[in-house]
C-alpha cells in the first residue's frame, strides 16, 4: 500500500524534463514536453499554434532556464524585447503560467491514467473537460487561467 501511495502522480513520458511540486515529480521526453509548453504558450494567448523549430526552442528555454539568454528566433527576440510585459511578480509572470499549465496538464493525464478522472466532450462549449466519475460525473472546474494577448508574439506571416 505504501509503495502505491509513493509511485501515485509521478507522471513520465521519458526523462529529458522534470517538474517538482511538493512530493510530485513528473518527468517528460522532449517531444512531450515540447508539445505541452507549445499548448500551454497557445492557452495564454501568448502564441499561435504551429510554432517553427527555432521559435519553440526559444519558448522552451524560457519554460526551462526563466529567460532567453541568445535568442535564436523572432520570438525570442520578442520575449526580451517585451521582457516588463511578460514578467512581474511571480504568480502574474508568463513564465509561471506556462509551467504550471504543464504540470496541470500532466497532473489531469495521470488522474485520468489512474481511472480518477475521466474525459468529456461538452457539446455547448465544444471543449473537452474533465469529470469525476466517483462523484456523479462532477465536472471539474479548472483555475481560469491569464492572457498574454496584448504581448503576444505574432510569429511570421500568420494569416
Amino acid at each position: 500500500m505504501q509503495d502505491e501511495t509513493t509511485r501515485r502522480g509521478n507522471y513520465e513520458s521519458g526523462a529529458d524534463y522534470v517538474l517538482e511540486y511538493g512530493e510530485l515529480r513528473f518527468s517528460f521526453n522532449e517531444r512531450d514536453f515540447a508539445q505541452r509548453v507549445e499548448q500551454a504558450a497557445v492557452k495564454l494567448d501568448f502564441v499561435q499554434q504551429g510554432l517553427d523549430e527555432h521559435e519553440l526552442e526559444d519558448l522552451l528555454e524560457l519554460a526551462v532556464n526563466g529567460e532567453i539568454r541568445e535568442p535564436c528566433s523572432p520570438l525570442g527576440e520578442h520575449v526580451n524585447e517585451n521582457w516588463e510585459a511578460l514578467v512581474g511578480p511571480s504568480n502574474k509572470s508568463l513564465i509561471h503560467w506556462l509551467r504550471r499549465l504543464v504540470f496541470r496538464g500532466a497532473w489531469l493525464d495521470q488522474r485520468v491514467k489512474e481511472g480518477e478522472l475521466d474525459i468529456v466532450f461538452d457539446e455547448r462549449s465544444q471543449t473537452f473537460g474533465y469529470v469525476q466519475p466517483e462523484r456523479d460525473s462532477e465536472l471539474i472546474e479548472l483555475s481560469a487561467e491569464p492572457s498574454w494577448a496584448g504581448a503576444a508574439y505574432g510569429g511570421r506571416d500568420r494569416a
